[in-house]
């Protein structure tokens, strides 16, 4: 949908599908956080702390729950509502409507892309600056590919992709199609495989496997993820993967799997379907994490999670509500301590006045 520069009240309700409370012809011209909003701005409240700022707010509308009681905030000048099932979408929605969004990826291929003459390029493929484009490699219909990436040979990329600069995707690695790589991500790099030898040293054991992307995956800027000793790490449909996040070899991650920056996987561990993990997360190798896992941030994950849909926090990992006990308990320990020192002193206080009396 092309931008728009300018929206009434009205628009916007039609394009989220909302109930106007108040003024539908307000003009919008931007959007904003509630906190900062000005006159002419759309903003919205999907978490209860921010209901703080409706009393304070200059925004001209607000995007609100269906079961949110406008009534309460009656002020002048009066406040716009828009009810709708999930103001976070909506906003969203109105942000991409009303905001022209910048498109910073070629069109065409440039004349310093060196692109080999054995490799296949779909129609309506972009190469950015200094692109290389190895042996064999095949690249989809529709598919740009920024400034100072590499491809490496018999690469294989789908349709509808977006690299962004500085990408590197290694030899025989595979990219399906609609996805996503942010800058400086590497995919396909080697495994971190080397076997002790007796005089000390080490002997690095070949990395043979490739690395396997799904559709409609993104890879945020500046992720590593290693190829396989032998098969291949997979990345599943829709998986969707923050900055810095480290996938190791043989790893693969179930469809639409979220994964927070900082976070590392070791090898050969397998993360379910419609999993959680925030930022910082780091697991041991070979283990199995059930599908709809969440794992808070930080947390350290020793062992394979079995049972599904469960939360976990901690180091090493327990499930939620336990961690929670636990770490109440630790803050407690100082003035239990105490009191067991006291309890100890009366102890002794009464089994020297015992031996008193017996003598």
């Amino acid at each position: 949908m092309t931008a728009k520069s300018r929206m009434n009240v009205r628009d916007v309700a039609t394009l989220v599908r909302g109930e106007i409370v108040g003024d539908e012809d307000i003009e919008i011209a931007r959007v904003a956080k509630i906190e900062e909003a000005a006159v002419g701005d759309l903003t919205f409240v999907a978490n209860p702390k921010y209901e703080k700022f409706l009393g304070t707010t200059k925004a001209s509308a607000v995007l609100v729950s269906a079961q949110f009681e406008t009534s309460r905030y009656r002020r002048q000048p009066p406040i716009t509502f828009i009810k709708v099932q999930d103001p976070y979408l909506a906003f969203l929605k109105v942000l991409k409507t009303i905001t022209r969004i910048p498109d910073p990826l070629p069109t065409g291929v440039h004349a310093t892309a060196v692109v080999d003459e054995t490799a296949k390029l779909g129609s309506n493929v972009a190469l950015g600056a200094h692109v290389v484009v190895g042996k064999n490699a095949v690249i989809g219909d529709n598919t740009r590919i920024s400034h100072g990436s590499v491809i490496g040979d018999e690469v294989v990329i789908g349709q509808d992709c977006l690299l962004y600069p500085r990408v590197t995707v290694y030899h025989q690695c595979r990219i399906g199609s609609k996805v996503i790589i942010h800058s400086g991500a590497v995919v396909g790099s080697d495994g971190f495989g080397f076997a002790p030898q007796p005089d000390g040293t080490y002997e690095k054991i070949p990395q043979l496997g490739i690395v396997m992307v799904e559709d409609d995956v993104e890879i945020g800027a500046n992720c590593t993820i290693d190829r396989a000793t032998m098969g291949q790490t997979t990345i599943h449909r829709g998986v969707k993967l923050d900055n810095l996040v480290h996938i190791a070899h043989n790893v693969s991650v179930g469809d639409h799997t979220v994964i927070a920056a900082q976070t590392g996987i070791s090898g050969s561990t397998k993360i379910g379907k419609n999993c959680m993990i925030a930022g910082q997360v780091g697991m041991v190798g070979h283990i199995e994490i059930a599908d709809r896992t969440i794992i808070m941030a930080q947390s350290g994950v020793p062992k394979s999670i079995a049972e599904p849909g469960k939360t976990y926090f901690g180091y090493p990992a327990k499930e939620h509500g336990r961690a929670l006990r636990i770490e109440a308990a630790l803050r407690s320990l100082p003035e239990l301590v105490q009191e067991v020192r006291e309890l100890q002193k009366r102890v002794e206080a009464l089994r020297d006045r015992i031996e008193q009396k017996d003598v």
